[in-house]
């Protein structure tokens, strides 16, 4: 600082002879200091994943594997603040709406190139609604979502960079709807045309060839072992200063199917970010001083982890057989047998066994952390072996052999197949738990951990299973789960993509979502929805077992982050920088 204040008194002096050349080395000076780049940029933020992703198509993805990726890569028109939930700006600029909120007008962002330097354009929106989403043979969730009593909206180019929408009827959350993912028409049309979309952009494509508008583009993918982002050079968006974004140059997921691997991993040093689980809490919670990492508690998570059994009543058409076989479905579609079940679900064990205290039992299809829309006014099933024992009873279970199992009225064996992820520790722990349980009833549970992706197969494909423990991303706006509970949506587990409402109340759920979607009094919406949360409890399609607690640690090394309950550790993840060196040094002076 002292030599900087002589090298000015020194100009000052000589600035009568000569100004031109202090203005001349004054203004090198200041390009000089605006050409340094910022120490935010670099570094590796390295996390971790439990399973390979099923494929790298946004469209077809239903696996929260496959969004991991997808979600570095590609945008939607709007995007949802992590921190109030709001609906903000993203490759659109700015939009109008018409009076009666049936027309809406994006006029998208002029600045924004894909990864292989072609222009994003209003052609990319209208593609992906009409040749992607809209397509009959694109097996895509986001149909169900943009779907309205079977009537589509229109989608139309109005010039290069303007787009209009015209609904059929209200659609209450059109904008947070238009988070959607917009994929390039430029690359992607002609595997449309030719029937090949489904299989495009599949684990074997390699990285470079999947474009996006994102943040980071997918450079590297080691099945079973890594996924490699770096920085998009070409990204448009910056920062309030003016700076580039994003600032970290490197994401790597390390492949980890063991939790327990990847707690180790955290533990020396090789990970930036842990989701701890209960049993992990006390083991770094009293680390956090001395191990330059920070715990974060933001309350309960949107996750679910719910039981549900097959009530598929369709045909198997490669083997002309049902997919559930008869005596198995009369019990699964049986609410009384559900409810038995629900009775001997031991959640307070579970909490304290399982999660270590940091959990919360669930009743409802909604987290607590949704806010407005989340209903606690729903049924509930205390932990009562004898309770459940009498209703299974009264439905004609009994022991007739007197070998523990139970038999149904026509003799046959209370027994079935009970699956979940093998990598998700605390859902083979939850399993064992429900399964012990239900042991004691006299039910005789087989159970089967799966890798993942196979489990998902079989829940959205061969729908080969008896019964099964998995869960649910949730969020804050119910529409966005019309895929799960539309009686035609992929996502319906229990029975998918009904032709007709199989029972009165998914035909009820069913005229609730098409209503709740069109108003847009948000307290008349949150009325209906209250009454779809009660359904549900009632009817026991899926069987809530706990929610855990949002807990995460990070090493401090991680800077600018900003976690909340509704976005968690990363949701401004373009605006997070790596602490280099230089940073440290700073720091210490």
């Amino acid at each position: 600082m002292a030599k900087k204040n002589l090298f000015l008194k020194s100009l000052l002096r000589v600035s009568k002879i000569y100004p031109l050349i202090i203005l001349f080395l004054l203004g090198v000076n200041s390009v000089y200091a605006e050409s340094q780049p910022s120490s935010k940029y670099g570094g590796t933020l390295v996390l971790s994943t439990t399973s390979d992703p099923k494929s790298f198509n946004a469209i077809t993805a239903k696996e929260t594997s496959t969004t991991m990726v997808t979600g570095h890569i590609f945008e939607g028109l709007t995007t949802t603040s992590g921190v109030t939930g709001q609906v903000e700006p993203l490759l659109a600029e700015r939009w109008e709406a018409s009076g009666d909120g049936l027309t809406w007008t994006f006029y998208l962002r002029q600045d924004v190139l894909w990864t292989d330097g072609h222009p994003f354009t209003a052609d990319d929106v209208v593609f992906t609604f009409n040749e992607l989403i809209y397509n009959d043979d694109i097996p895509s969730s986001a149909r169900d979502i943009f779907t309205i009593e079977e009537k589509e909206f229109v989608v139309e180019k109005l010039d290069d960079f303007t787009v209009k929408f015209t609904l059929p009827v209200k659609f209450a959350p059109f904008l947070r709807g238009m988070t959607q993912e917009i994929l390039p028409g430029h690359l992607l049309r002609k595997s449309v045309e030719e029937g090949k979309f489904n299989f495009t952009w599949g684990i074997d494509t390699p990285p470079v060839n999947i474009v996006g508008t994102g943040p980071y583009k997918l450079t590297e993918y080691r099945p079973g072992e890594r996924l490699s982002f770096h920085r998009n050079p070409r990204y448009w968006q910056t920062n309030d200063e003016g700076e580039q974004l994003p600032f970290i140059e490197k994401i790597v997921y390390l492949i980890i199917q063991n939790p327990d691997v990847t707690l180790l991993k955290f533990m020396d040093g090789e990970l930036d970010y842990l989701s701890l689980r209960g049993a992990d809490f006390p083991l770094i919670k009293p680390l956090e001083k001395h191990g330059n990492f920070t715990v974060y508690d933001v309350g309960p998570a949107f996750g679910t982890n719910f039981i549900t059994f097959n009530q598929n009543r369709g045909m198997n058409p490669e083997t002309d057989k049902p997919f559930v076989c008869e005596h198995k479905l009369a019990w699964f579609v049986n609410r009384d047998f559900r409810r038995a079940v629900a009775h001997a679900i031991d959640k307070d064990k579970i909490i304290e066994i399982v999660m270590n205290g940091l959990g919360y039992p669930q009743s409802s299809a909604m987290s607590p952390s949704a806010g407005f829309f989340y209903n606690e006014d729903v049924h509930q099933y205390d932990y009562d072996l004898e309770k459940a024992k009498k209703i299974l009873d009264k439905q004609g279970f009994r022991d007739r052999d007197g070998d523990g199992v139970l038999e149904d009225k026509q003799g046959h064996k209370l027994e079935f197949n009970l699956y979940t992820n093998s990598g998700g520790t605390e859902r083979v722990q939850i399993a064992s738990i429900i399964r012990h349980d239900l042991q004691k009833l006299g039910m005789k549970v087989n159970f089967l951990p799966l890798e993942f992706n196979n489990l998902v197969s079989k829940l959205t494909a061969t729908f080969e299973w008896d019964a099964m423990i998995i869960g649910l991303t949730g969020g804050v706006e119910p529409h966005f789960g019309k895929n799960v509970w539309d009686s035609s949506g992929g996502l319906h587990m229990w029975y998918p993509r009904q032709e007709s409402p199989a029972t009165s109340w998914e035909k009820k759920i069913d005229e609730i979502f098409n209503k709740g979607v069109q108003e847009l009094n948000e307290n008349k919406r949150k009325k209906l929805y209250d009454q779809h949360q009660r359904i549900v409890s009632k009817e026991l399609p899926v069987i809530y077992t706990v929610l855990g607690s949002s807990v995460f640690a990070t090493r401090n090394r991680v800077v600018g982050l900003n976690p909340t309950s509704l976005g968690g550790a990363f949701h401004n993840l373009e605006h997070i920088y790596m602490e280099t060196q230089i940073n440290a040094d700073k720091k210490r002076r």
